[in-house]
């Protein structure tokens, strides 16, 4: 087996005398993987039914000859203009009834038949001429679906929403109940009379936005399915798409299950001190996503992006040392956007592996030395590559909820990504490693589940979460669990649900969130802190975000909020539940305190934290397979102190400093 390392490769950008050059250079930076043809629809049919594959034949073929794999795109994530020239319904419309134009890219309304029949021809042709390719490795599926345009709201996509809306609800009836169009009298008489949630006077039906979303999710997997429904006829290659880490608009828990192996496309800031942080929170889910099986990184930066108002670039080793969190956290493949700068074009200032300045630079000096570890490892077979991450932890992450809780008129602004973030980084700061699961799956692998702001929950959710306490493990639900169905009706009696309710010993009165009166006018400003107490949380702390009258039924509080009218009131509580326990926290507590909480929850849990492996440094700490890799994210050095040998060094781990974006991987029975 191989860790892949490469990147997309652009060669239609350059004239034909650069091509040989390139694939010495790859061969030289220990390039085995090249993405191919992801942005070459317009090369690859200038005009349409007339194709053109001779300038591939001889990339593919180029490629071939130096030893190098080919991940090769269907090209279908950019139409040319010629589709929107005779086509222009094929365009997509924003909300406000603005049709985008060409000049950028992405530009295809994802329910358009006639997009989605070029497409498929496009495809057809290429899976004929390349299924038999001895390069092929990996069919990559358009890219990125979503980035741009996630939403249309033309006369097409109405239609393909009625069509949908028929299927999931059966008669306009049982739609009127779900989207409680008795309110505001929004009844429909007939599908027909339904639209897209275009811009409106005021709040629109909460309802027919988060069946939008799910559509709009639906029409994208919709496109993919057309494509990939064609290369499975023709060809037994595994398939993938990329993702985009957490990506707002695609519930990729839908779409995973439809790739032969999960591919992912991250970005963190540079200049952000959370961003490694962050980017681990993206490794799990990527893992996650996949059941657990390895997944590869299709693309990050060498260096800087161009999109950002601000462009920093990855400090000295930055990209080594997050390019190795992958691998720690499941990657078995790490490639980058893109292999050579580009010339021209939108972005022609995001860094390359072959910068603009060429080999004598830093950025390619980096890229040559972390492919020449990756080739070392995978020769000396040492097994890193397919071996699996184990995680006695997982925290319950949805689509619906992150949707739903996110939208107006609701109790108060929430970012349902920093609330996960908060959550994962407190449990990764004291050496966890944390799964991702859906709230309905099968959760009986692990000893703590942490459940928070799961607003959208349905009665199997509700019901397999409470079982989970009951049976043995350890709950924590966090504000905004359950509070309504899927169809965001709320669950009356004190939210939660029954089973929920019951586990956790407690019911939800009233909500009492922070706010101030610039924020509550205008939804704009920071909310003040919430004062909270508690020997959980280390003692007087601040929480934030949310607050909430909590009425004991038969738990235990185990830190209470002090002022205001919620002095006293319950922060957190415990109830023992069955063989487990379920706990409930009703803010989000400061980062420092949420760590203190996590601690005393995993040591209720049973599960025991890992020794310290050094000191010094920000040290990242991951178990994979039979090894354990070391990442320090700090601005200082650190000293390891576990025993064993380092792989990537070959010094003994005792003792060995790892400077700042260091890296150690060492045996996990080199201590006995």
């Amino acid at each position: 087996m191989t860790i892949w390392y490469g990147g997309d490769y652009n060669p239609e950008q350059w004239p034909r005398d650069v091509w040989d050059s390139d694939v010495q250079l790859m061969q030289r930076g220990g390039i085995s993987l090249a993405t191919v043809a992801v942005f070459s629809w317009a090369r690859l049919e200038p005009r349409p039914g007339e194709y053109d594959f001779g300038w591939l034949d001889d990339v593919l073929d180029t490629l071939h000859a130096g030893g190098i794999r080919v991940d090769l795109a269907t090209a279908t994530a950019s139409p040319p203009p010629w589709l929107a020239k005779r086509h222009p319904e094929t365009l997509p419309v924003t909300e406000d009834g603005v049709r985008l134009a060409v000049g950028s890219r992405q530009q295809y309304c994802p329910s358009s038949p006639v997009y989605r029949e070029h497409a498929r021809r496009l495809v057809e042709r290429m899976v004929e001429r390349y299924a038999d390719h001895p390069a092929l490795e990996l069919w990559h599926v358009n890219n990125e679906y979503g980035c741009h345009v996630s939403r249309c709201y033309c006369d097409v996509s109405a239609a393909a929403f009625r069509t949908w809306l028929e299927a999931r609800y059966g008669s306009i009836e049982e739609l009127n109940r779900a989207w409680g169009t008795a309110f505001w009298s929004q009844r429909y008489d007939a599908f027909d009379e339904i639209e897209p949630p275009r811009a409106a006077p005021t709040f629109r039906n909460p309802t027919q936005l988060l069946d939008f979303d799910r559509f709009s999710s639906d029409e994208l997997l919709a496109c993919y399915d057309a494509e990939v429904e064609v290369i499975r006829a023709l060809s037994d290659v595994p398939i993938t798409t990329n993702f985009m880490g957490f990506f707002k608009p695609v519930d990729y828990w839908k779409w995973a299950p439809k790739v032969d192996v999960v591919s992912d496309d991250t970005y963190p800031d540079p200049a952000d001190p959370n961003s490694a942080a962050y980017a681990a929170m993206v490794r799990d889910l990527m893992r996650s996503l996949g059941g657990g099986a390895p997944w590869i990184l299709m693309e990050q930066a060498p260096s800087a992006v161009n999109w950002r108002a601000r462009n920093a670039p990855k400090a000295p080793g930055m990209m080594r040392a997050w390019s190795y969190q992958a691998v720690a956290r499941g990657a078995d493949g790490v490639l980058f956007f893109q292999w050579r700068q580009s010339e021209a074009g939108s972005e022609k200032f995001h860094s390359g592996m072959v910068p603009h300045g060429g080999t004598d630079t830093r950025v390619w000096r980096e890229i040559e030395a972390l492919g020449a570890e990756l080739q070392r490892l995978s020769a000396d077979q040492v097994g890193l590559e397919g071996s699996r991450v184990p995680a006695q932890v997982a925290i319950a992450m949805d689509w619906d909820s992150w949707w739903a809780i996110e939208q107006p008129a609701s109790p108060t602004t929430v970012s349902y990504l920093e609330v996960l973030f908060a959550w994962h980084r407190a449990l990764s700061s004291l050496g966890v490693t944390v799964d991702f699961v859906r709230a309905e799956a099968d959760l009986s692998g692990y000893r703590l589940v942490v459940a928070p702001a799961h607003f959208v929950a349905t009665d199997a959710q509700v019901e397999n979460l409470a079982a989970f306490a009951r049976s043995g493990g350890t709950l924590v639900a966090g504000f905004g669990t359950a509070i309504t169905d899927e169809h965001l009706h709320i669950r009356l009696g004190g939210y939660l649900g029954a089973p929920l309710r019951e586990a956790l010993g407690i019911r939800i009165e009233e909500f009492a969130p922070p706010a101030a009166p610039d924020l509550r006018a205008t939804g704009e400003g920071d909310a003040p802190p919430v004062p909270i107490t508690g020997d959980v949380l280390g003692g007087d702390v601040l929480g934030a975000t949310w607050a909430e009258f909590v009425r004991l039924d038969d738990a235990e509080a185990r830190a209470t909020f002090t002022e205001g009218a919620l002095s006293g009131w319950p922060a957190v509580t415990r109830r023992a539940s069955g063989g487990g326990a379920g706990w409930y926290v009703a803010t989000l507590p400061e980062p420092d305190a949420l760590a203190r909480l996590a601690a005393a929850i995993l040591e209720d849990a049973g599960i025991a934290r890992p020794d310290p492996v050094g000191t010094g440094g920000a040290l990242e700490v991951v178990r994979r397979g039979e090894y354990v890799v070391i990442i320090n994210h700090g601005g200082d050095d650190a000293e390891l102190n576990l025993a064993g040998t380092d792989l990537l060094s070959g010094s003994n781990a005792p003792g060995l400093v790892l400077p700042p974006q260091g890296v150690a991987i060492v045996p996990t029975d080199a201590d006995g």
